[in-house]
């Protein structure tokens, strides 16, 4: 989908939630320029309905499950 756009993937989800709900603000992290500028562009996304839908069917509310780190990773903080 990223792609039909012409973005990257990280453009496509920022444009998502800047699709949502207008009290989320996204904070993405950036160590260069050029990640910052492509954040920046995100903003010019455009998803249409059928997008978000899409979108949605794939990673909607109670679609994504499960711890968010591994047990083995954990264990390694509790060291």
């Amino acid at each position: 989908m990223a792609a039909g756009h012409g973005v990257t993937v990280a453009q496509l989800a920022l444009g998502w939630l800047l699709h949502q709900d207008g009290r989320i603000v996204p904070i993405p992290g950036a160590r260069q320029i050029g990640h910052l500028e492509e954040n920046v562009a995100a903003a010019a996304v455009t998803l249409g309905a059928a997008d978000l839908a899409a979108i949605d069917a794939v990673f909607g509310a109670g679609s994504v499950h499960g711890a968010r780190y591994a047990q083995g990773d954990l264990d390694l903080l509790e060291r």
